[in-house]
């Protein structure tokens, strides 16, 4: 259930072509669950977090300590100090995603973030990515439901040839109708190979819609195939000036650099671009839902079957209509991890150490959407074993934690390995640079990321208990089961 994420490092140049062959095959496309879990999920913080306090792990200090200042053009400048290597990561965020595109335009967001890479008159197609190489560097790009992000990993001798290379496509993106056409082929292959090909990710595309009534969330980040097929490049050109302006992206520098070596290069390359009238975001809301739905998916290439129930959630920025408020996201975070997150959960010991009826099971909550948010209980059932059994077991346990909660003993623990991860994160040169960028450009604030170990901290059983309950609790969710064709 935990989406893959694009880890950074500094690479040297004959490893670029290949990652950027590599982003083209995954679609660039991703979210990310908590601040600092992406970046460090495949740390073992259990033995860690058992020799740690929570109050030795609170960064009464913040975590990452950035200095942000706004150029004159209302461009965000965010810096975050790391002296440890000579090098630094440039990211540059839009305020904007999937589900800010016009409907039947799906796609647009993505397929406008391969075209970035093809070119300005100042820099035609590929010398962007050839600079880069050249000084053994990285870079990369991905678009998420609520925002677009563009970065390079480089020495810090070449960041402001960097931030000169980024500001000029902010500005003359040069629309080539034959590159439209070029990457439009190349999106569809994407979209044939991550979705039409994987009936685990078609039946995903189908929950989505029935979890999301009119919300933009509903539809895939890289667009339907109908829709992709359509675009011209006036969507695109208009996509493209409307969003990708100063007052709507965020510069973040993250490494080897100060705030005040980073000022006149802003000033001069960024600085330069001509102001823009700010603009509001406008989504529809989704209504307040009465009914439970239910999607099944049969396919002949299923060899394993799944089984989940996913409830609408709060996020941290908004709650959900009708619903649970957004004050429940930390307590959120943390139930999730008690019950289902990892070996040592409530949910994976039972289902698959105690009863050996599935081969993996667990929860999925991310706290991250601007718009709504999910929480999802999910099982893969163990060969033999009926989507009935399994079905029957996670009521039980949804049930069990309705009566009777989690424990203070469960939270402790649980909080000792959550705020571990942000004392990793403060060594990582680029965990900065990726926790506050997705922050402020998902409507979050820097303040959200600091404060985070403190808030996870003030959590209480009795606030966990609670949010379990205002989610859970006679609360409409869609089922979704995936299972193989019966050919006869």
């Amino acid at each position: 259930m935990k989406a893959q994420h694009q880890l950074f490092s500094v690479q040297r140049a004959k490893t670029v072509k290949l990652e950027r062959k590599k982003k083209r095959a995954s679609g660039g496309v991703f979210s990310i669950n908590s601040f600092f879990r992406p970046i460090f999920n495949s740390i073992k913080f259990a033995t860690l977090a058992a020799l740690i306090s929570p109050i030795s792990v609170k960064a009464d200090h913040g975590v990452f300590n950035p200095e942000t200042y706004t150029l004159s053009n209302g461009m965000q400048v965010v810096v975050v100090s790391n002296h440890r290597v000579p090098v630094v990561s440039h990211m540059v965020w839009y305020k904007v995603g999937s589900a800010d595109e016009l409907p039947g335009k799906s796609g647009v967001a993505h397929l406008l973030e391969h075209l970035m890479f093809k070119g300005t008159k100042k820099f035609p197609s590929g010398k962007f990515s050839k600079k880069v190489a050249s000084v053994g560097g990285s870079e990369n790009a991905f678009t998420s439901l609520d925002y677009t992000g563009y970065y390079q990993n480089i020495a810090v001798e070449h960041l402001e040839d960097m931030m000169h290379m980024e500001a000029d496509r902010m500005k003359n993106l040069v629309f080539n109708p034959k590159e439209v056409e070029t990457e439009r082929l190349v999106v569809l292959e994407e979209r044939s190979q991550r979705i039409e090909n994987s009936p685990h990710s078609i039946l995903n595309e189908h929950l989505k819609t029935a979890l999301f009534m009119n919300h933009p969330y509903r539809r895939p980040i890289i667009g339907w195939k109908h829709e992709i097929k359509a675009l011209t490049v006036n969507d695109l050109r208009a996509f493209y000036e409307k969003w990708y302006t100063p007052s709507n992206a965020v510069l973040v520098v993250a490494g080897d650099i100060t705030l005040e070596k980073l000022k006149p290069m802003a000033d001069r390359t960024y600085g330069e671009i001509p102001a823009s009238k700010a603009i509001q975001k406008e989504r529809p809301s989704e209504p307040p839902q009465k009914a439970s739905r239910l999607v099944i998916l049969k396919d002949e290439r299923v060899r394993q079957g799944s089984y989940s129930r996913t409830f609408i959630a709060p996020s941290r920025v908004t709650s959900v209509s009708d619903g649970p408020g957004k004050e429940h996201s930390y307590a959120l975070e943390i139930l999730s991890a008690v019950i289902g997150e990892g070996p040592t959960s409530q949910i994976y010991r039972s289902l698959v150490v105690d009863q050996k009826i599935a081969v993996s099971a667990g929860t999925f909550y991310s706290s991250d959407p601007q718009g709504p948010s999910r929480f999802t209980f999910y099982a893969t059932p163990s060969s033999g074993v009926s989507m009935k059994a399994i079905e029957q077991a996670l009521e039980k346990e949804i049930a069990f934690l309705l009566s009777d909660g989690v424990t203070k003993k469960d939270i402790t623990r649980v909080k000792k390995s959550l705020l571990a991860q942000a004392i990793y994160a403060r060594d990582s040169f680029s965990a900065g640079a990726m926790s506050i960028g997705m922050a402020i450009a998902s409507g979050k604030k820097i303040s959200d990321v600091e404060s985070w170990p403190h808030r996870i901290s003030d959590v209480t059983v009795d606030q966990v208990n609670s949010a379990a309950r205002a989610v859970f609790e006679n609360r409409p969710s869609v089922t979704a089961i995936l299972e193989e064709l019966d050919k006869k």
